[in-house]
């Protein structure tokens, strides 16, 4: 038996809290790469915010060796992907390293919706896919179902499926015996032209970005020039390795391995996920197919609550960009908050883990603004331009039509809460594409919707009103014009930009109130009557007052004379209009996310 023939190169796949992270502690410990004695829960998940909410953010990757049934010793080589549909980039990356994925379900909740979804990106990527149930040992699994679910779903011939507990370790000989079994082992000639796929890069202070690369064909040796192909830099590589999951030098990679290269580049950009790694010295013609930078979707502006601490902002900002290539970043000023910046992420989940990393990691004090999407405008001489904010929008006169991203919504929710999520998917303009049974009592929906009504509470109000037992997948798909409209916000006829927001006409109004009521709420009150107005141009389509807090400056007279009272009131009159003509009113940051919360009052 050859090399190649002894490697196994697998990915782990599933939903949300299915068991991935764990399951692949389990293998960890059963082929003996980690020591009991420092083994921990979701090892792999090396930052703390991923270990606080129990999901992966980053891909992982561990070279582990088994000694099989048949007496041989194979290296697998374990790929741990992130399982939330904000980065399904990297999923799709890492799966195209691969030639097997382990697909786990649970025993207790069946397929759900990114089940679905990251079983089509393997079966792109033409791997072989073993079945694994997982969660055996709680008293609601029922595993027999949830095969016949999965054969009914996705079509997979679930004969020799694998059923374990990663939590007790149960059937984890057998995950390791299938994966042997039924996993391909990797194709390759090392004297071939150097082709290797970065799955993963990250920036370290002492070395600079390190790149995890999967080997296809050629060879990797220390001191050679490599080249990054989708930017043609060209660097020497100074260090070449596995993580097993420890840190272990090599002095080569070749064919099916699994790696990292330290080749002292500067910059994360210059080593994006996708990109292929080729030599200077006998140079590929055809990259890995299938490379696109990661685009971001959804923005926000993002302050400093105190304007002293924009270098600070800034320069985290920066680091945080240095390990994190899919983050966008230009310089932004609000009239309301000052200097910033106007940051674009993949999603929402990417959007508040990186808000949480600045926060904690660079201890800032920070004001987010509430998240838009990006809109195509295209103005009345031809021209087509994106506007990542409400205020980049054009004058009125000037724009022919308003595009907005269109998503593709798959959600999967028991037969009983079926009307509630069709509803809720009428209110936020959705068009019904398909309607099927996934299971006895358990129905499949696709949806079209705005991507700007999914970004925001969607999914909260999706798990509320399922109870917690939906779930959803969805991905742009397209742009399509509708009659769209910006809703200004006003306080005492003074423009907020950073409140203002893109509305369809028809809910601009209802939008209007409900900001206008939530502001009332949280602008605490002034010594004079402050008015918030919601404005579509010129036209007011919405109004609440705060009134002023006043001071009772007749309470020293006692007796005597009306006037000496009318007096006293008439200054006190003349003091507010004067006080609010030139008061500011201070905006705290629970009004800046208001616009997340509109639907609360529905």
């Amino acid at each position: 038996m050859n090399r190649l023939e002894r490697i196994r190169n697998f990915a782990i796949i599933a939903h949300i809290d299915h068991g991935k992270s764990t399951l692949a502690d389990r293998l960890l410990q059963r082929t003996g790469a980690v020591a009991d004695r420092d083994m921990k829960a979701q090892l792999l998940d090396s930052m703390d915010i991923e270990r606080e909410r129990g999901i992966t953010i980053k891909a992982q990757t561990a070279a582990i060796q088994y000694l099989a049934k048949d007496g041989e010793i194979y290296n697998l080589n374990l790929i741990d992907t992130p399982g939330h549909v904000d980065f399904t980039y990297e999923v799709s990356r890492a799966l195209s390293a691969c030639e097997g994925a382990l697909l786990v379900v649970d025993a207790t909740q069946g397929v759900e919706a990114q089940t679905v979804a990251n079983v089509y990106l393997a079966l792109a990527a033409n791997l072989e896919i073993v079945p694994v149930v997982n969660k055996i040992d709680l008293p609601s699994a029922h595993a027999d179902e949830v095969l016949k679910e999965v054969e009914d779903v996705i079509g997979l011939d679930t004969t020799h499926a694998v059923r374990c507990s990663a939590k007790t370790g149960v059937g984890i000989d057998d995950v390791l015996e299938a994966i042997v079994a039924r996993v391909p082992h990797p194709t390759g000639d090392e004297n071939a032209p150097l082709t290797a796929l970065i799955t993963d890069s990250w920036f370290d202070p002492y070395v600079g970005v390190v790149i995890l690369v999967r080997v296809f064909e050629g060879a990797l040796r220390t001191g050679e020039k490599i080249k990054l192909m989708s930017s043609g830099s060209v660097h020497e590589i100074m260090k070449l390795g596995v993580f097993t999951p420890a840190n272990v030098e090599r002095k080569e990679l070749l064919p099916g391995d699994v790696g990292y290269i330290i080749a002292n580049i500067k910059t994360i950009r210059d080593a994006r996920v996708g990109d292929t790694v080729t030599s200077v010295r006998n140079p590929a013609t055809v990259a890995v197919h299938g490379f696109k930078a990661a685009k971001p979707m959804v923005y926000s502006g993002i302050f400093p609550t105190d304007n002293a601490d924009y270098d600070n902002l800034h320069d985290a900002l920066e680091k945080l960009a240095l390990n994190d290539a899919a983050l966008s970043i230009e310089p932004e000023v609000s009239d309301a908050l000052g200097l910033g910046y106007r940051v674009g992420f993949l999603g929402l989940l990417h959007m508040d883990v990186s808000q949480q990393r600045l926060e904690r990691e660079y201890n800032l004090d920070l004001i987010t603004t509430a998240p838009s999407v990006v809109y195509k405008v295209k103005k009345k001489d031809g021209t087509i331009i994106e506007i990542r904010s409400p205020s980049q929008l054009p004058a009125l006169g000037l724009i022919d039509e308003i595009q907005e991203p269109i998503a593709k919504v798959v959600i999967h929710c028991p037969e009983e809460r079926i009307g509630s999520v069709i509803k809720l998917c009428e209110e936020r303009r959705g068009k019904q594409q398909d309607f099927s049974y996934a299971s006895a009592g358990r129905v499949m929906l696709t949806y079209e919707l705005p991507y700007a009504e999914v970004v925001f509470d969607f999914f909260d109000k999706l798990k509320s009103i399922s109870r917690g037992y939906a779930s959803m997948d969805y991905e742009v798909t397209h742009w399509k014009a509708d009659d769209l409209v910006k809703v200004d916000i006003l306080l005492n006829g003074e423009l907020v930009d950073a409140l203002s927001n893109i509305c369809h006409r028809e809910k601009a109004h209802h939008n209007g109130a409900a900001m206008t009521r939530k502001l009332k709420e949280h602008i605490p009150p002034q010594q004079f009557e402050v008015a918030i107005q919601a404005a579509i141009g010129v036209k007011v389509v919405a109004r609440t007052n705060i009134r002023g807090v006043r001071k009772d400056v007749t309470a020293k007279c006692y007796g005597g004379d009306i006037s000496r009272k009318r007096k006293l009131l008439e200054k006190q009159k003349a003091g507010k209009k004067r006080m609010k003509a030139v008061g500011t009113v201070e905006v705290p940051q629970e009004a800046f996310l208001a616009v997340l919360r509109l639907n609360d009052e529905d």
